[in-house]
């Protein structure tokens, strides 16, 4: 009699559900359903099978009665937090940063006032795409190794402080002068910012899980890796063996690339289309028009006569 009292106390707590039960449920749904992807891919999964293994040790050992193991664990539990913000640092982080380049970031309020216009900053991406694509495809044919990384959303402040600040305008000569073998700056990376070559001789992280990275891949391709991994950044490769250009994304490596299809990739990512607006064509009556038709046709047999 009890437990149905009990019961009963607990459905008639829970009903009527309003709009806002459904989603405190529906959100913490989501975060739950993000949780278990982010323990997936990343190398948290091992981290949380450890944090589980503690928390049936405990339980065991408090069952059983070995108090001294059970006091220890539990003096460990008074610090879990700070402990997990320590151990999930790198992957916290990576999440923050993906957080802060939602569609939300991106709103008037967020955006800086100081910032260059659109227009201006895609005239600087058109100019240095040639400019990537031009280097790119002549040290590929000279085999020559190279390195370069396209900021975008993820400012990389970081890798920029272990190289030189150059601020250079791109050119396929400075590509050239900065990756020839026996310069100072050929060891590292470039790294762009709004079409410049803001630095150079950088060093780049190494990816998360360096073990299922193909053998046959270089330093170049591994520190590409990385640097997409941990940052929203374009790496564009050219291996130093082969001659084969690569880019890295979001810690996948696509390869092989000619010149244009990089250049079609670089002015996909780096070049947004502008909404088109619909211009609608002059209507023609009477008169006007039939000429307009007969000059048409004109043109056409003038064409097609020279052909």
């Amino acid at each position: 009699m009890d437990f149905i009292y009990t019961f009963g106390s607990l459905i008639r707590s829970i009903l009527p559900i309003g709009f806002w039960d459904v989603l405190d449920i529906a959100v913490l749904s989501v975060l739950i359903y993000k949780g278990f992807t982010f323990v997936k891919e990343t190398r948290a999964g091992g981290l949380i099978r450890g944090i589980i293994l503690i928390f049936i040790a405990y339980f065991i050992m408090d069952a059983v009665g070995m108090k001294a193991m059970a006091y220890l664990i539990n003096r460990v539990f008074d610090i879990g937090l700070m402990a997990i913000v320590v151990l999930f640092q790198p992957e916290l982080r990576r999440s923050l940063e993906k957080m802060g380049h939602s569609r939300v970031s991106k709103l008037p309020m967020f955006s800086s006032l100081t910032a260059e216009t659109a227009d201006a900053v895609s005239q600087k991406w058109n100019i240095a795409i040639d400019a990537i694509c031009e280097a790119c495809e002549d040290l590929s044919a000279t085999t020559t190794g190279a390195l370069i990384v396209i900021e975008r959303e993820s400012k990389l402040g970081e890798q920029i402080d272990t190289g030189t600040v150059l601020n250079a305008a791109p050119s396929k000569e400075i590509f050239g002068n900065i990756f020839y073998p026996k310069t100072p700056l050929h060891d590292g990376a470039v790294i762009m910012r709004d079409g410049m070559i803001l630095a150079a001789a950088c060093f780049l992280p190494k990816p998360q899980k360096e073990e299922t990275i193909n053998k046959a891949l270089g330093s170049r391709h591994r520190a590409a890796i990385g640097m997409s991994e941990n940052s929203d950044a374009l790496v564009i490769v050219v291996s130093e063996e082969t001659g084969t250009i690569s880019i890295a994304e979001n810690g996948n490596l696509e390869r092989p690339l000619t010149r244009d299809s990089l250049k079609k990739i670089l002015r996909t990512k780096l070049l947004p289309e502008k909404p088109q607006k619909n211009v609608k064509p002059p209507k023609n009556n009477g008169e006007n028009g039939e000429k307009n038709e007969h000059s048409s046709l004109f043109r056409k047999k003038k064409f097609t006569d020279k052909i």
